[in-house]
């Protein structure tokens, strides 16, 4: 079979755009835990997809996509409210001038997973329907827009890590919340992605004012 322009760039288009959400998640755990396994999880939680997705096939398409999303939603959510919780804590240490390391939630990496599998998910609705048009071209397609994604999170590891603990952690609540809200709500209707950017400025803009809120000792 003849390789498919139109095949191979709407495989590449669908990986890269649901792969990269994935990856920000990603960034954003590791710049609070410093921890490579970040990254890890999330790339779990893709493989946990796309694996099948080659040896079933179409059956993908009959896993019930709302309960997937209503999950991951309420993971998020949960512990996007303890990172909240978290940020407060790093902002009022901070204040106090006192040096201090915070141990990372080892269930906010599992949250990785959940983003990876969710999103992955995304993308493998479409990938199957374009695997028995032309194979060559979706997989070369789904290829390279993996290894943008790859390549781009390796480039920006080096930077996430120069932010502060507190801003960071208000960064990631702010990002699972909005992810959180975007699931709920795309588990009712059909949702554009480009909410998710409005939805992420009122969470950073909200979580920020919880976490550098003054103190009652100040007050």
């Amino acid at each position: 079979m003849s390789f498919d322009p139109g095949i191979f760039l709407a495989a590449l288009g669908i990986t890269t755009l649901e792969l990269v959400e994935a990856s920000a998640v990603g960034l954003a755990l590791y710049a609070d835990s410093r921890r490579p396994s970040a990254f890890l999880f999330v790339a779990l939680g893709v493989l946990a997809v796309f694996i099948p997705m080659f040896v079933l096939g179409a059956l993908i398409t009959l896993l019930p996509d709302i309960i997937v999303k209503l999950v991951g939603g309420t993971l998020l959510l949960y512990f996007g409210l303890r990172l909240v919780r978290s940020a407060r804590k790093s902002v009022l240490r901070a204040r106090a001038g006192g040096m201090f390391k915070e141990h990372f939630d080892k269930g906010v990496l599992s949250t990785g997973f959940s983003v990876g599998a969710v999103e992955a998910f995304e993308a493998a609705i479409v990938l199957v329907a374009l695997l028995p048009n032309n194979f060559q071209s979706t997989v070369t397609g789904m290829g390279i827009g993996v290894l943008f994604v790859i390549g781009a999170t390796y480039v920006l590891k080096s930077q996430v890590r120069k932010v502060k603990a507190a801003d960071t952690k208000i960064v990631v609540s702010s990002l699972l919340l909005s992810f959180s809200v975007f699931w709920f709500g795309e588990a009712i209707t059909e949702l554009n992605d480009l909410l998710l950017i409005p939805l992420f400025i009122i969470f950073v803009l909200v979580v920020r004012a919880v976490a550098n809120r003054p103190s009652p000792s100040s007050a």
